[in-house]
């Protein structure tokens, strides 16, 4: 986010993390910063249990950090309705410049980490969502950084639905 905000003068950029654990450290990094809105769906239970739906920023990063943890067992339905409920608006209000995807497929429902339930074609819809973000604000720039899984059967078969759906763009 920085380097993009350095080397190429975007302004905002939207950081979506949909990892089963939480982007502790992304949060840290940009949490006092409204020049970075960060959006995260994962487990509060697991490590580093952190990621509290309290933890919306501090000084003037308040109301740029969006935290949505999700229950055990969580499954495509509630990720898609926290992208549709919390994330599509957030975007519409921010317009951001560009779109980071923090794309952890530990999340998948036979990971070896994770108790969540999310399928190929769930990660290929909250692909499709954010596409319609970084369409509408930012000339559909979107990068997707490829963070966790741990079943590298079902690792290769997310991450293929996932970049299936970026090259759909």
């Amino acid at each position: 986010a920085r380097y993009a905000q350095k080397k190429h003068g975007l302004k905002k950029i939207l950081i979506v993390d949909w990892d089963y654990h939480h982007g502790d450290g992304t949060e840290w990094a940009f949490y006092d910063d409204p020049s970075v809105l960060f959006f995260s769906t994962h487990a509060l239970y697991a490590f580093p249990r952190s990621g509290s739906a309290e933890k919306t920023g501090m000084g003037k990063g308040k109301g740029y950090n969006i935290n949505v943890p999700l229950p055990r067992g969580a499954d495509d339905k509630l990720a898609v309705k926290a992208f549709t409920d919390q994330l599509i608006p957030a975007a519409e209000m921010f317009k951001p410049d560009l779109v980071l995807i923090s794309a952890g497929f530990d999340s998948r429902h036979d990971d070896l980490l994770g108790d969540f339930n999310f399928t190929d074609k769930g990660f290929a819809k909250l692909t499709k969502l954010v596409m319609g973000i970084a369409k509408k604000h930012s000339g559909s720039r979107i990068v997707s950084l490829l963070e966790g899984g741990y079943n590298v059967k079902g690792l290769s078969l997310a991450v293929d639905a996932h970049i299936r759906e970026l090259c759909n763009a």
